[in-house]
């Protein structure tokens, strides 16, 4: 029976098997966390995710059972050594992403109300009663959401894409399924999906210029830190500026559209540079 199942399963077209398993190893894994904190309390669930998540980056990074698809499983978390310049621009990038994200949502609702309710929905840590324990749950759920979510869509899903139907493809793919997962949310208003999408095609641009996981799940994390913190339970503080049909184009709205445009300048000039040190990387690698 287990022989057929395999049959059946690696008879499947290879972007098949890609976005099945990319995309329940992103939900699945990302719902540890919400699990845990529910049943154990802050300290002891961020002790549990934490060796959750070092078990789960071992494992799907190549090790453990099957030996069989462990070189599989290397190649889809895109796993080999950063040098240190791709690692500045790595760097660079991460943190540009995550301000080109906080700043397009800042200039959404400077156009259109900001929803609080919806922001709010699913998100209340009331049960959390130290200031210091809710800012320890937004990060594990930062880094438990950054970490997992690469590894099923940048990872699993979108680089066996890659190798069979090119970037552009697999990137758009990956995305499109990134954006779905979250269309569940309160937040997922008609303003957001692009937002989220446009991230979902950053990230993938990051994965696949860098060669690498890392970039995208530093991104990522950075981005949620700001979205639990700031925007989902507000334990960073409120969103209280108005749209611009009530205060004019005034001083904020002019930084919020400067910090938008350089930072996205910036990461797409980070993924420019890390596609260069990887073909500069691989050519050197060849001779």
């Amino acid at each position: 029976m287990q022989n057929h199942s395999s049959n059946f399963w690696m008879k499947l077209p290879i972007s098949l098997r890609a976005i099945v398993s990319g995309f329940l190893l992103a939900a699945v894994a990302s719902n540890v966390w919400p699990l845990l904190l529910v049943n154990l309390g802050v300290p002891l669930a961020a002790i549990a995710e934490a060796i959750f998540l070092v078990l789960y980056v071992w494992w799907a990074s190549g090790g453990g059972s099957p030996r069989a698809m462990q070189a599989a499983r290397a190649r889809a978390f895109r796993r080999g050594n950063l040098s240190s310049r791709r690692w500045l621009w790595s760097l660079i990038g991460a943190v540009s992403f995550a301000a080109v994200v906080h700043a397009s949502i800042v200039l959404l609702f400077r156009f259109v109300s900001f929803p609080l309710a919806a922001f709010r929905q699913g998100y209340d840590i009331s049960f959390i009663h130290s200031q210091s324990l809710k800012w320890l749950a937004v990060v594990v759920s930062a880094i438990s959401a950054g970490i997992c979510e690469e590894i099923g869509f940048r990872g699993y899903m979108q680089q066996p894409i890659e190798q069979r139907h090119g970037a552009p493809v697999a990137v758009l793919i990956s995305s499109l399924l990134f954006m779905a997962l979250h269309l569940t949310k309160g937040w997922a208003t008609a303003g957001m999906v692009p937002i989220v999408l446009g991230a979902g095609v950053l990230l993938g641009l990051l994965a696949r210029s860098s060669g690498s996981l890392i970039p995208g799940m530093i991104g990522h994390v950075l981005m949620d830190i700001g979205l639990f913190a700031f925007w989902w339970t507000g334990i960073a503080g409120d969103f209280g500026e108005r749209p611009i049909s009530q205060t004019g184009v005034d001083r904020p709205f002019f930084i919020a559209s400067a910090t938008f445009t350089t930072a996205l300048f910036i990461v797409l000039l980070a993924i420019s540079r890390l596609r260069r040190e990887v073909s500069i990387y691989s050519d050197l690698a060849s001779t």
